[in-house]
């Protein structure tokens, strides 16, 4: 409503020049005469200001007549949020900036492709993400209670109010009045306290709010009705509200940032990019559907998305601007098909890298690591797992966030944490069930919700089993196979089975539990208090457990070993005891490779996989073993299966990361 200048007084910029150029009316033709308007007086201002470059941002009619007023004067045209798609007359303005800017700072990779199906020149894109974004994630009040009982009420609590936006559909101006006026009814059966902010000055606006009035909004007790909020409070408002509902931009692009629920209304905002947390009721025709819908989402808690942005736009579209070279030719170049292959680059020509940041809980060491889409871990920080559960989330967390930051300086785009963790996991809630014994108080533990809220980024989290199988599958040897098995030698016995392409988890997410075969009723006592399991024979704690009492019937040192006295006895002294010609050691090991072999002859009959993939510390010393016992002990139907040794050298980061890079590129929202 004309005040946005104070706004932008208010953070200290001096205005050059003032134009009043909105013509009152609120319909097509005072849209149409306000562009005039704008043109008759801005070749004046430009005159004055000469200025390098014009930063035009969005798709409102007044940007369209700024950006044909600089492309008419040979002024270089900066367009910030091109390429998107919405459902209104401001796709086609969108658009046309995007024809006459000479640069383009995008927000979404759908948008970059866009922008270059259009023809732009490929050089001149920068997909930064949205400016508001850096806001957005840095947003932290702890007074926002004040701020919401300023514009609701004393006595509203978070999550239980409503903010509600909507603004007029140039092209269909009736039927958006009629969805107004079902919207505020719906609204006023929910019967929560509501937050309404007026229409823009869109043709149609007028019309709505005559249907505010005669509903009687503005005096309704449930209700507050407002023009403008400022942005930083505004902020506020929607990320501790209980729905956002409207058709606005902000409610699918903004308010994701938070995993604020949300109804999008008619065809507004379609084609635009949306989170879960979004619910789209496109034919918005009935109070019902409307109030049904408020039912659903009313309420809800969503990961944040980050689609439109991770924070860090605003460095990248300083260090884009600084780049332009302002001696090169002003004219325009299109670059009509062939395109140019889809590759996001900063303003360098450097790949912006999609990443995805792995976590590795093991029963020693806690490691986060940042891993490109090609599976190059770019940056690892390793420290030792903390014993409690409070120390060891704010050590994930304090690693997690110090992994970010570096990503933007190692030029990574964060698309998602993976988490990989030893124990039962309910990968759809992100939720340990059950934790081994190697892992202390890690049972019951909701990973998901405090990291997604605390960097703002999806996160997803699976047993490491399952993780080193969909390292395979990505970057190993499981990659284009239909169905293999991942079996992991290390400190205990796990694994992964790969189905058809896809990781079976099991009805109660115990799936694959490849350790807990028993090859023995009355074998070693295994940690699960079961006796044997493959893990109670050929586990790097069962080589331990046999090596020390070799040791201590002094059985295990023969000539070329030694030992000092404080060294603890591990599976490894076992190892080169057996190499150096110990008998009883030699003993040992083969009777592990045998249990291991027969748990993965049952494996064969039950599930007849083409590939065994050995991974681990342990795989190489096994791998004969479980190929002698195959020949000696499987059907012969199986007995060609491929069984391989894994060529990964970090399977439980690279997992964890696939968990991230499968899901977000495969992703159709």
């Amino acid at each position: 409503f004309s005040n946005t200048y104070r706004m932008i007084e208010q953070d200290d910029f001096d205005i050059h020049t003032r134009l009043h150029t909105i013509v009152r009316g609120e319909d097509e033709a005072a849209m149409v005469e306000s562009v005039g308007l704008a043109l008759v007086k801005l070749p004046d201002v430009l005159n004055r200001l000469k200025p390098d470059i014009m930063i035009v941002h969005g798709d409102r009619f007044d940007a369209l007549a700024l950006a044909t007023s600089a492309a008419l004067m040979n002024i270089r045209i900066l367009h910030i949020e091109g390429g998107e798609v919405s459902g209104t007359i401001d796709d086609s303005i969108r658009h046309a900036i995007t024809k006459l800017a000479h640069y383009h700072v995008c927000c979404t990779r759908s948008a970059e492709q866009h922008l270059i199906a259009m023809c732009e020149d490929h050089d001149r894109i920068l997909l930064a993400g949205c400016p508001s974004y850096d806001k957005l994630l840095s947003a932290k009040n702890k007074d926002y209670m004040s701020i919401i009982r300023v514009w609701l009420g004393e006595d509203v609590k978070t999550r239980d109010y409503i903010v509600a936006l909507q603004h007029p559909v140039t092209t269909d101006i009736k039927h958006s009045i009629k969805m107004f006026e079902l919207t505020l009814d719906a609204l006023i059966s929910f019967n929560k306290r509501t937050l309404v902010l007026f229409p823009n000055v869109d043709a149609g606006s007028k019309e709505m709010v005559r249907v505010m009035r005669k509903k009687g909004i503005e005096h309704h007790p449930n209700f507050r009705a407002v023009k403008h909020v400022p942005f930083d409070q505004f902020i506020q408002l929607v990320a501790h509200a209980g729905c956002m509902i409207g058709n606005s931009s902000c409610g699918v692009r903004e308010v994701g940032a938070f995993g604020t629920p949300v109804i999008n209304l008619g065809t507004r905002q379609t084609g635009r990019e949306t989170g879960e947390n979004v619910l789209h009721v496109r034919d918005a025709d009935t109070q019902d559907k409307i109030l049904h819908a408020l039912q659903l989402q009313f309420g809800k808690q969503y990961p944040c998305s980050k689609i439109y942005g991770d924070g860090n736009a605003v460095p990248r579209i300083l260090k884009f601007l600084k780049s332009i070279d302002l001696k090169e030719p002003l004219q325009k170049k299109f670059c009509f098909p062939p395109v140019k292959d889809n590759i996001s680059q900063d303003i360098d020509h450097i790949l912006e890298t999609q990443s995805a940041l792995a976590v590795d809980l093991g029963g020693t060491n806690l490691r986060v690591a940042i891993v490109s889409m090609k599976g190059e871990i770019v940056k690892k920080y390793t420290q030792l797992n903390p014993k409690t559960y409070e120390d060891r989330l704010e050590l994930i967390l304090k690693m997690c966030v110090e992994a970010a930051s570096e990503a933007v300086n190692v030029n990574c785009r964060i698309l998602g944490v993976g988490i990989s963790t030893g124990g039962r996991v309910n990968p759809r809630e992100g939720i340990v069930l059950h934790s081994t014994k190697l892992i202390q108080e890690w049972s019951s533990v909701d990973l998901r919700t405090p990291i997604s809220d605390a960097l703002h980024l999806p996160v997803w989290v699976d047993n490491d089993g399952n993780c080193a199988a969909l390292a395979e599958r990505k970057f190993g040897h499981g990659k284009g196979v239909e169905n293999f098995v991942t079996l992991i030698t290390g400190t205990g016995i796990g694994g992964g089975i790969v189905h058809q392409h896809e990781l079976i988890h099991g009805s109660s997410f115990c799936a694959a539990e490849l350790g807990h075969i028993v090859v023995s009723l009355d074998g070693p006592e295994c940690l699960c208090g079961s006796q044997g399991c493959i893990e109670a024979y050929a586990s790097g704690i069962a080589l331990q457990r046999e090596a020390k009492k070799l040791h201590d019937d002094d059985l295990l040192l023969v000539e070329g070993m030694s030992m000092k006295k404080e060294e603890i006895v591990s599976a490894a002294h076992l190892i080169q005891a057996a190499k150096l010609g110990n008998t009883k050691a030699e003993s040992i090991l083969r009777t592990a490779g045998t249990a291991l072999g027969l748990g993965v002859v049952n494996i064969l009959h039950t599930v007849n996989p083409s590939l065994v993939i050995l991974s681990g510390v342990l795989a190489n010393h096994y791998v004969n073993a479980v190929k002698d016992v195959i020949n000696q002990q499987a059907l012969s139907s199986v007995k060609n299966v491929d069984v391989v040794v894994s060529n990964l050298a970090d399977p439980a980061l690279l997992g964890a990361a696939s968990l991230v890079l499968d899901y977000t590129t495969r992703r159709i929202y």
